[in-house]
């Protein structure tokens, strides 16, 4: 095969996989990683709380996956009693390349991570997500106070409407 065959080859499969269409369901398996602010409000020697406002990226495992390349935008806040997150809620926008949105709330509380799909637009609306995994990586060293930078790994099935 000569090297323009195998390129025109290379370019097909790709270009394929790029705009092929989302199954209507599926799995997920994906890496979001984001930096941002965070500002703390100390309440006592004991107790703080913080608010975050951080955006990312999302990187599927295998690219081209599901909800591969999309940005995200979240808001949130925490309270820290004796060093430990006691509760935290963050809602997140995620959009696609096509600009269809997702709205997801995570809750944390004893150490554990629920996320809660709540609306979707576009190709999105009526979506459900059964998470399985949501494992942080971090944290991160801040790039300069009153920062945060993270990285979860997220797995689970999705379905479309």
């Amino acid at each position: 095969m000569t090297k323009t065959m195998l390129l025109a080859v290379a370019l097909l499969g790709f270009w394929s996989t790029a705009f092929a269409e989302m199954p209507k369901e599926g799995k997920y398996d994906y890496m979001a990683c984001w930096s941002g602010t965070r500002q703390a409000s100390k309440f006592s020697d004991t107790h703080s709380m913080v608010s975050y406002d951080f955006s990312g990226i999302i990187h599927a495992n295998p690219p081209g996956g599901a909800f591969d390349k999309e940005i995200f935008h979240c808001i949130g806040i925490e309270l820290i009693a004796d060093g430990k997150v006691i509760s935290g809620s963050n809602l997140c926008e995620a959009t696609d390349k096509d600009g269809n949105k997702r709205l997801a709330r995570f809750s944390a509380a004893d150490g554990k991570v629920v996320r809660e799909q709540v609306v979707g637009t576009g190709k999105y609306e009526g979506l459900t997500l059964t998470p399985d995994t949501i494992a942080p990586l971090g944290p991160f060293p801040a790039l300069k106070e009153g920062t945060t930078v993270n990285c979860n790994h997220q797995t689970g099935t999705y379905k479309l409407k």
